[in-house]
């Protein structure tokens, strides 16, 4: 006898439920969704019946995923993500006008061939001016309004930022050469503001390994050099890994790092131009729902 078929999950439950996961109550999640809390308990409830699992635990006031929620939430991300996707190929209204991107040069670097591709396949007609300044130039630029839409690092100390990815922060030195085994270490770092330095510095302090400051940037590019010159051993996130490089770890006598947070910052008011641009940019970053997040904690 043929087994039933399931019924599929529906995308609004699962939209308010990624509302809760992110703003870590049913309170908030209604005003995020537009409903009434007792809607957002409904749809929740729902929900639950529908996977046969608790998705959320009370703690205090807020709501937290459990273990099954965790899971759900992964694939929830992924069809919402899917779901905006397939509805954006179809329209054929295309978007036009001008939206303001800002991103620190090395994500430039990094990421944006692959955004700027997908967001000119949907919308050709759209301008795109990019602007590339380090994080705090670039939350600045956002509070002003001469940015639409802004990629940062560090996102928990810079304001309402979208959390889109995480990336372990690792020690590099040079394949070919041993800058590491300097006493003192030398480094290669960016300007005082950076976080990444500063988290270099402070896990070399704590467990008491001499070091000084060679050559200073805000570029990785040109952070990348010194390292690949075997003039300096610094601190770059995954992405920004070379051919040549090598990485350093506690074996060879230094500090775990903690990870590097990127998000999304995005302006005040409505533009369709730049609510289109982030989501491209928010499906072509996100690790988080491959769990990489909860492997960093």
């Amino acid at each position: 006898m043929d087994r039933p078929v399931p019924s599929p999950l529906d995308l609004d439950q699962l939209k308010t439920f990624v509302a809760i996961a992110e703003g870590g109550s049913f309170t908030r999640a209604a005003d995020l969704v537009h409903k009434t809390q007792s809607a957002v308990s409904m749809q929740m409830r729902r929900l639950e019946e529908r996977v046969g699992k608790a998705l959320f635990a009370r703690d205090g006031r807020a709501s937290r995923p459990t273990e099954d929620g965790e899971r759900l939430l992964a694939y929830a991300r992924r069809l919402m993500r899917l779901n905006d996707e397939t509805l954006a190929a179809f329209d054929e209204a295309e978007l036009t006008g001008r939206v303001r991107l800002g991103t620190p040069d090395d994500y430039a670097d990094r990421f944006l061939p692959e955004i700027l591709a997908r967001f000119a396949r949907s919308n050709p007609r759209a301008e795109v001016t990019v602007v590339c300044a380090p994080t705090p130039l670039l939350v600045q630029s956002m509070a002003a309004g001469e940015l639409d839409v802004a990629i940062i690092t560090h996102v928990r100390e810079k304001g309402p930022a979208e959390l889109i990815r995480r990336e372990p922060l690792l020690w590099v030195g040079s394949q070919r050469h041993a800058a590491h085994e300097i006493d003192p270490i030398p480094l290669a770092l960016g300007r005082p503001t950076c976080d990444w330095r500063r988290a270099a510095l402070d896990g070399l302090e704590r467990c008491g390994r001499r070091h000084h400051l060679l050559y200073v940037s805000w570029n990785s590019t040109a952070v990348g050099a010194a390292v690949l010159a075997g003039l300096a051993v610094s601190v770059l996130p995954e992405s920004a890994l070379r051919q040549g490089m090598r990485v350093l770890g506690e074996q060879d006598g230094f500090p775990r790092l903690p990870p590097v947070d990127i998000g999304l910052l995005r302006g005040r008011g409505e533009n369709t131009v730049a609510d289109a641009l982030a989501g491209h940019i928010v499906s072509s970053l996100d690790n988080l729902s491959s769990g990489f997040d909860r492997a960093a904690e």
